[in-house]
């Protein structure tokens, strides 16, 4: 046994980091408010301190009496300026010296905290320190600075940037002072040092995430200090680049706990001194102080602890009493084979607190690494008026109390404990622990802390200690017998067929209880005070108050219900029998009961669906200026300049500095026009692995900007001048040209412009169109033309096109064009791999920079015809009441014929959009048959049929037929035709612009014309325009649209079974119907893929603002029927259809007829507009244009991720699904924050397996249509996939063409690669393959390591020799997985059987020092491999 104590001697290491590790929390105000404003997640950040200038330091003398020089030190703490609170620790620097009045501070320190509030500031106080005569030094305070970490905006992001503090007089104690308190601009208030300053930088350190186990929330350290599981730099800066040390699984068993004098004696001096001081504090006599106290559980805590905090949550466990002499499992045969009334044979008393089972934890070989044992007993008081000892007394509160605790480095220098059992003596008192708790401490266990070593038999009686068993999991897992296991499996099986009597089911309550290790969930208070259904702790039968078990508040663990049954055959017989009544219903019930089975209860679970796509990790980064010989290339190829209307050149705008935007200013423009314009100008091709360093040759783009149509544009020609070129070493941009159907290229006018003429908006939309340009960034996808495969997805902000008053502006962005690549872990091939279809591996998800496209963006203003201004400046100011006419609407007499009816419906229709209506002539006068004629021809015109030149003799021949097509029958006729003019009379007409998920608001003004009261109800035949009912969903519609009308509660009357809602109306009365239109569908029609046929002699393309196809038109009619049924008042909508903005596009490409499953992480949402619930960022909402798509999320707690889950039905091959997602991020859904485009490629799926440099061939299968074409198989990586045929090949009708795929992948892992096959005359995708690639490593022959110089300029060169295995002749080519960095000095080599070759390799040199291993592969002519030699490289 390895006898251990917890003194300096044992743990220094880990007692010298937990000493000075000690933190002041933060205030418990702020803590509150962080978590207001959802600030969980903590934010890493780095404070770079670099020099202080102290020309006037106060009292600043060089030296002191003695002679000595006077040091300097630089003291930083966290401050919460608004509770004025100090927190965290202060961090001390080394001594510094001045000189030149400069003190150099070159210290880097790292924190992080999550609260992200203005109020957190840092404090930096500078102090002399002078020698003492006793040795000791005297700190004397020479100034103080404040910075500033975090801003006023409502993400609360860090203040990065440079920073320059200026010094204040006197000492950082001078902010508790109260004026100081009252403001938050400290230098009105403090006297600045004159040339005294501090410079700094602070920064976001996202590297610190990874460790942030390891380091406390407001703890600042430097990178120097070395931090218990954080691997060691090489740098000196360990917290730079954090690498944690590697974590290993290990099993903590056989664990007891002996307290003393005994278990009993214990817990009863416990519980009399506790229900002492509770009679104490109460008043005598009073029923409070004849209430007792009792132990309801018996916990543990274990954690790993590294001196600042624990590495993860401790676990809680829950002990049990075990009889004096067993270790860690607790016998349960002895209490069985005991009868229940038998008192007396429960003669030993258990002595000894056991774990059964065992735990695992995860350690890391540190010396400074501690196991901390907090040993707790959670305790039941009682509460209410009840009697003391009341059986059915319900009222009691939990509350827990430390006992003991313990820490005990297991990788100490002098720590041999492998297989041996480690005893532990645990400490009580008032002395700093890691919990931070107070620990309970008598005057026996004071007399046990004694510091001596646990050497003396008779002195370790006399102590609390604990004692267990470490190992490693593996040899956790390899000890254990399977004789155990059969003999659990047999006591289950014994324990099923057992009968389910009383004293028998009394008998196995203790092997129900489950044999591994029973960890709970760490309780909080609040968790405790719920109703247990299970007795409390007690030891015997005795009258003693604190042994005695009744129901209370408290909720135990799950876990430990289980265990607390071996001792219910101790407790009162009440419970006894109800305990037995449950087992017997549960357990013991008829088979048939049982064979019906329970229903399951779900468990709370979240889907995943990796890889979880991101918001915002794949996008491209902001827009960055190219180099003076890249602009000067673009300039010089001609491209047409962006002018205002004037004639002059656009005001240039800078995309890397800030837009200022003031809306006023943009609304007081005189231009109202704009004229927005974009130029593709240059691609930037990047070397990628798997293509040609030519690649991409032919382009388009796809973009959607506004409320336009989407736009795909023509394909457009990569130019690259050779001689140019050759002079810029290739980093020049290829500019665009546009193809020509006959295969030219248009070098006149160079580039692509399209333009956008924004000019006539509806009223109100002038304001979203700017804060659309304000805030968003236009998504563009750009595809290669000939394999009609996506290169990439790049975006372009929009705020460089806010002109803020001038007449025209332009910038020149160079964006980056990214895509992902999805890589698995990479295997080792074996030989039992062949054959099998391997596990699923974990998936990475990789940024990949394909190019950089150079596009200038333009705003040219243009007047606006101030006719149309005014009338859309005359509207009414709220458009959304609508308010019946009465000279608009009404029956004007006439014939009543039906087909005078039609006419007129007609023309209704025709004249729908527009308030006013034109008089009616009469058809029927003397002149009727030429005004008939006449009319007829004018409804035509109106609906707008355009139909040929019609003639009187067609006109009077259709008319003579319209008679006996729609001739009526008598009266019925007539008076169906009286119910339509008067229908039309009480009809009101409202023309709606509605867009996708937005919901459009408006207010029917309802009057009753009648002298009774009436009750109305109300009917739509349309389910996309409801009535809101809800007075709070009324209230913020009326609010976010500021109509200054009534609001009524409860309002409406809801009947099952009725058409709509009612409302009651007094006589004469006019009532306000709120009214609302939300349309989630839309067509989903997609543009056939490839690039557009558009003509190129102007050079530029307007894109016109048409109406969207996506929603359509339609005519919703509001019926409001009085009592006996008959309309009472009409309103008839006619929804016009408006674009909707498209904030993020997505591709996906997946399996034909499969569903895909995908999921997309939400960014933490903060709308300032929000209107109403100030709590609207927990409130989101997503729906799907497709009802076929299932689209969902969940609501999840405050800072934790929330995603949104999609269910996509599969298609065919090479079908597209398109759709959109709206995101809500209002209770009541009035807007979309965010819409989002989704397209689905459906390809077919080819499995794969493969091996690396190795040659493997895949054949397709691929099918005619219905007409010939001439098609081409593209790869997406061309030089690891080749197809054959490689040419364009003709694909008759219905035909079969076999495809022969030659695979050989450099990269191990699972991968996706992409084959078209394209019609080259159409430019259109025939079928499209996904092959899903997995990978392995070869087989190593054998290894070797070179070193090569970095900077040498010339690399390295070396030998190695390869034997022909084969009796003949064979000839062998060389291949290698990297070939920039390695290459043959023959790649193909011939020698005879048994001879041996020398392999001439020349190593590429390196401008940077590490190291990379090389594969080199000995393939024959097959390309299959014959062997792989691995070259470590070290580039030193």
């Amino acid at each position: 046994m390895v006898k251990t104590e917890d003194t300096p001697d044992m743990a220094d290491g880990w007692r010298e980091v937990f000493k000075r590790s000690r933190v002041l929390p933060p205030p418990s105000q702020t803590v509150r408010l962080a978590l207001d404003n959802h600030f969980t997640q903590s934010l890493g950040s780095q404070l770079t301190l670099s020099r202080l200038t102290a020309a006037h330091l106060p009292q600043a003398q060089e030296t002191t009496g003695g002679g000595q020089e006077v040091t300097y030190q630089l003291r930083v703490t966290l401050f919460d300026r608004s509770h004025q609170h100090f927190f965290g620790n202060t961090w001390k620097s080394p001594s510094l010296r001045m000189k030149n009045k400069k003190i150099p501070v070159n210290e880097v320190l790292y924190f992080h905290t999550s609260l992200r509030l203005p109020s957190t500031v840092v404090v930096l106080e500078l102090v002399s320190l002078s020698p003492r005569p006793d040795g000791s030094q005297q700190a004397l305070g020479r100034g103080f600075a404040v910075l500033e970490l975090f801003t006023n905006r409502p993400e609360a992001q860090a203040a990065d940037g440079d920073r320059r503090l200026n010094l204040h007089h006197g000492s950082p104690r001078s902010l508790l002072h109260p004026l100081v308190k009252a403001t938050d601009d400290y230098s009105s208030l403090l006297t600045t040092i004159d040339g005294a300053h501090l410079d700094c930088a602070v920064k976001n350190h996202q590297a610190l995430v990874s460790v942030m186990h390891l380091l406390p929330e407001n703890v600042l350290i430097s990178g120097k200090e070395k931090i218990p599981g954080l691997a060691a730099s090489p740098t000196g800066d360990s917290l730079l680049r954090p690498q944690p040390l590697k974590m290993l699984p290990f099993t903590l068993h056989r664990l007891t706990i002996s307290l003393q004098p005994s278990l009993e004696k214990f817990e009863s001096q416990l519980l009399q001194l506790i229900n002492d001081d509770c009679r104490n504090t109460k008043q005598p006599g009073s029923e409070a102080a004849l209430r007792t106290v009792v132990i309801q559980e018996r916990r543990l805590l274990v954690g790993v602890h590294n001196g600042w905090c624990f590495l993860d949550k401790p676990q809680v466990v829950v002990l049990e009493a075990a009889a004096a002499g067993s270790r860690g499992r607790a016998d349960s045969t002895s209490k069985q084979s005991a009868p229940v009334k038998d008192r007396s044979a429960l003669s030993t008393l258990p002595h000894t607190l056991g774990l059964r089972g065992s735990l695992e934890l995860k350690l890391t070989n540190h010396h400074a690494l501690a196991i901390v044992f907090q040993l707790e007993w959670v305790f039941s008081a009682p509460m209410g008026r009840e009697t003391m000892l009341s059986a059915a007394s319900t009222s009691r509160a939990a509350f827990l109390q430390c006992l003991r605790w313990g820490a005990w480095c297991p990788f100490r220098e002098s720590a041999d404990w492998k297989g041996e059992e480690i005893q532990l003596v645990l400490q009580g008192g008032a002395r700093p622990n890691p919990h931070a708790v107070m620990v309970y401490r008598t005057e026996m266990s004071a007399k046990a802390q004694s510091p001596a070593p646990l050497s003396a038999p008779g002195s370790a009686q006399a102590k609390d200690t604990i004692t267990f068993r470490l190992s490693s999991a593996p040899e956790r897992k390899a000890s254990s017998p399977k004789a155990s296991l059969r003999t659990k499996r047999e006591d289950e099986s014994r324990r099923r067929r057992s009968p389910s009597s009383p004293s028998q089911g009394q008998k196995n309550i203790q092997p129900t209880s489950p044999p591994e290790s029973p960890q709970g969930p760490g309780l909080s208070l609040s968790q405790l005070a719920a109703t247990s259904r299970y007795p409390t702790i007690s030891h015997s039968s005795s009258a003693l108050p604190w042994q005695q078990s009744f129901p209370s508040l408290l909720h135990p663990s799950p876990l430990a219900s289980a265990h607390q049954l071996s001792h219910v055959a101790c407790s009162g017989v009440g419970n006894i029998a109800h305990l037995e009544m449950d087992l017997h219903r549960e357990g013991d019930g008829p088979l048939s009961a049982q064979d019906e089975g329970d229903q399951l209860q779900e468990l709370p679970f979240t889907p995943v669906h990796a890889p979880v796509i991101t918001l915002g990790v794949s996008m491209p980064s902001s827009s960055s200026v190219g180099s003076r010989s890249s602009l000067a290339h673009l300039y010089s190829a001609g491209f047409p300049d962006i002018v205002d209307s004037a004639g002059q050149a656009a005001e240039v705008l800078d995309p890397t500095e800030p837009v200022p935007f003031d809306p006023q200013r943009e609304e007081s423009d005189p231009l109202q026009g704009n004229l927005l314009v974009f130029q593709f100008l240059a691609f930037n091709r990047i070397p990628t692995a798997g293509v040609a360093a030519n690649w991409p040759e032919n382009i388009h783009f796809t973009f959607q900007f506004y409320r336009f149509p989407p736009v795909t544009s023509q394909q457009l020609k990569l130019l690259t001048s050779d001689k140019v070129q050759q002079q810029a070493a290739g980093l020049l941009p290829c500019v665009l040209a546009s193809i020509n159907k006959d295969g030219t290229f248009n070098s006149a006018s160079p580039g692509l412009q399209v333009q956008f003429r924004v000019d006539s908006l509806k009223p109100g939309e002038r304001r979203w169109f700017l804060r659309y340009l304000a805030l968003h960034t236009m998504h563009i996808d750009v595809w290669d033309s000939d394999s009609l495969l996506l290169i990439g997805s790049t975006a372009v902000e929009l705020k460089y096109m806010l002109r803020q008053g001038k007449s025209a502006v332009q910038a020149l962005h160079e964006v980056e064009v990214l895509t992902t690549d999805y890589l698995g872990d990479d295997t080792l091939l074996t030989s039992t791999d062949v054959g099998l279809r391997p596990a699923r591996t974990p998936m990475s998800v990789h940024t990949i920079i394909r190019g950089r496209l150079h596009i200038r963006t333009g705003n040219i203003g243009c007047p606006v015809d101030p006719s149309s201004r005014r009338a859309t400046d005359v509207m009414a100011s709220h458009l959304n009441i609508i308010t019946p006419r009465g000279g608009s609407v009404g029956f004007r007499g006439g014939s009543l014929s039906s087909r005078n009816t039609l006419q007129l419906n007609g023309r209704n229709a025709a004249q729908a959009p527009g308030p006013e209506m034109e008089a009616q002539p009469n058809l029927n006068g003397p002149d009727g048959r030429r005004r008939k004629l006449d009319c007829m021809a004018a409804v035509r015109r109106r609906e707008g049929t355009d139909e040929p030149k019609v003639t009187d003799r067609t006109t009077e021949a259709r008319f003579a037929r319209e008679p006996h097509q729609i001739k009526p029958s008598g009266k019925h006729s007539e008076a169906e035709a009286i119910g339509n003019m008067l229908s039309r009379s009480i009809t009101t007409q409202h023309l709606l612009y509605a867009g996708l998920g937005a919901a459009e608001y408006m207010e029917f003004v309802l009057k009753n014309p009648f002298n009774v009261p009436q009750t109305v109800t109300i009917h739509s035949d349309d389910p996309e325009l409801s009535v809101i009912t809800t007075t709070e969903e009324w209230a913020y519609f009326k609010a976010l649209t500021e109509t200054p009308t009534p609001l009524e509660e409860n309002m409406f009357h809801l009947e099952e079974g009725a058409p709509g809602p009612k409302v009651y109306l007094r006589p004469r009365e006019s009532i306000h119907i709120p009214l609302k239109y939300q349309s989630f569908l839309c067509d989903h029609t997609v543009a056939l893929q490839g690039p557009s046929f558009q003509p190129t002699h102007k050079g530029s393309q307007v894109a016109k603002r048409n109406l969207s196809n996506i929603v359509a038109a339609k005519t919703i009619k509001v019926t409001f029927s009085a009592e006996d049924g008959k309309p009472m008042a009409i309103c008839q909508l006619n929804v016009e259809p408006t674009p909707h903005v498209v904030d993020q596009t997505f591709r996906l490409y997946h399996p034909e007829l499969s569903f895909l499953k995908k999921a997309i992480r939400l960014p933490p949402w903060n709308d300032p507009e929000a209107v109403g619930d100030p709590d609207v960022r927990t409130h989101i909402s997503v729906r799907c244009s497709d009802p076929n798509v299932i689209c969902q999320t969940r609501m999840l707690a405050p800072g934790e991720p929330q995603d949104v889950y999609l269910k996509v039905p599969g298609s065919p091959s090479p079908h597209i699904k398109m759709f959109f997602v709206m995101v809500f991020t209002d209770r009541w859904m009035a807007a979309p924050s965010q819409i989002w485009q989704i397209y689905v490629h459906f390809l077919e799926r080819v499995d794969v397996s493969c091996v690396t440099g190795q040659r493997s061939c895949q054949s397709l299968v691929l099918r005619g249509k219905q007409a010939v074409r001439k098609v081409k198989c593209f790869s997406s990586h061309p030089q690891e996939i080749q197809v054959d045929p490689a040419g364009v090949f003709l694909l008759p009708p219905a035909a079969l063409q076999e495809l022969q795929l030659k695979l050989q992948p450099w990269r191990a892992g699972s991968r996706f690669l992409y084959v078209n096959a394209v019609d080259v005359e159409q430019r259109r995708l025939v079928t499209a393959w996904l092959l899903c690639l997995n990978v392995h490593r070869p087989v190593l022959s054998k290894a070797f390591e070179v070193c090569v110089p970095v900077c040498g300029g010339r690399g390295s060169s070396r030998k190695i020799t390869y034997t022909n295995p084969y009796s003949s002749s064979r000839a062998f080519l060389l291949r290698s997985d990297h070939p920039d960095l390695l290459q043959f000095k023959e790649e193909k080599f011939q020698i005879s059987g048994g001879e041996t070759y020398t392999i001439g390799l020349r190593f590429a040199p390196s401008q940077s020092a590490g190291s990379v291993e090389i594969l080199v592969y000995v393939n024959n002519l097959e390309e299959k491999t014959e062997e792989t030699f691995c070259v470590k490289v070290n580039y030193s």
